[in-house]
């Protein structure tokens, strides 16, 4: 495959794509619900982009020669065609400073990879109290370092029920913080995405029933693909994908009953055409295999997959 003809590829197909969904403002807060899907035209306009994460076991490797930080991840983006950078929240410094994350900004812009997003590791099912509050504090501290960055989404999580807690006093806890911290991120020009990611959003039911709770134009659902394991996760995925303000693909599906099988890519883009999604596709890896072999390969098919609408 010919590495140079999937980016031109893409770059066509996405150079211009907008990454903010039609008909909101970008110069206000515009006060509508997100009980209705995004209104996106077709056709749809995909941008590939890959989650640090997907390097995980390199960020903090005890062997000095094996270690990466950030500015290599963008690099390795870069080299490989990535139109986008997700920089995982975790793979920073503790609490980084202005400077950093300029220079962060920088080195993405100089290797024309735009950071897509970033992530962060929430629980917003705590009850009231400091503990809350310092999940609260942390979500906006990110929003401020999104926006200084320049990147127009973050991950968020939703929570377990708790011990002693039902599921609609999670629920409303959750909503409460979401309806938060969608109110700041606003005001920054940063979309939050809430992601299936197990406990109260571990179903496509669960989760658009916060979705449609939360009525702030900059949110909506960050869709991992590998992470609904029902009967049907397609079915799943394809009633979340118009909510949907970024997509983390991975390599594997595990069904309800079936085990880990390898994810239908074609499958996958052809809801997300239906959906006429429009914005970036970050590939979060998560599979056995080394991600220096896996990845390169991965991308070129991905890259070619999704330019091809």
């Amino acid at each position: 495959m010919n590495t140079n003809i999937t980016r031109r590829s893409f770059l066509k197909n996405s150079a211009l794509a907008a990454m903010t969904t039609t008909g909101f403002s970008i110069t206000g807060i515009t006060r509508t619900s997100a009980v209705t899907p995004f209104k996106r035209p077709a056709p749809p306009r995909f941008l590939l982009s890959l989650a640090a994460y997907s390097f995980r076991k390199y960020f903090n490797h005890s062997d000095a020669e094996k270690r990466i930080d950030l500015f290599d991840f963008i690099d390795f983006c870069s080299e490989h065609g990535c139109i986008g950078t997700e920089l995982t929240s975790y793979y920073f410094p503790p609490n980084p400073k202005a400077e950093f994350l300029l220079n962060i900004k920088r080195h993405a812009f100089l290797r024309g990879t735009p950071i897509s997003g970033t992530a962060v590791g929430n629980d917003f099912t705590v009850e009231q109290g400091e503990k809350r509050n310092a999940q609260i504090r942390m979500v906006k501290n990110w929003i401020d370092n999104a926006a200084i960055m320049g990147a127009p989404h973050i991950r968020v999580f939703a929570g377990n029920v708790k011990n002693g807690q039902t599921r609609q006093q999670a629920f409303k806890l959750c909503v409460e913080a979401l309806e938060e911290c969608s109110e700041y991120a606003a005001g920054k020009g940063v979309f939050l995405g809430l992601e299936n990611h197990g406990g109260i959003v571990s179903e496509s039911d669960g989760l658009l029933e916060i979705v449609k709770a939360v009525k702030n134009p900059w949110f909506g659902v960050n869709l991992d693909t590998g992470n609904f394991h029902t009967g049907d996760p397609y079915a799943d995925i394809a009633r979340c994908a118009p909510y949907a303000v970024n997509v983390q693909l991975k390599v594997e599906i595990a069904p309800r009953g079936q085990g880990r099988v390898k994810a239908d890519y074609k499958r996958i883009r052809d809801i997300l055409n239906s959906a006429s999604y429009q914005g970036y596709i970050a590939l979060e890896y998560e599979a056995a295999e080394d991600p220096w072999n896996a990845i390169p390969p991965l991308l070129d098919e991905l890259g070619e997959l999704f330019a091809s609408t």
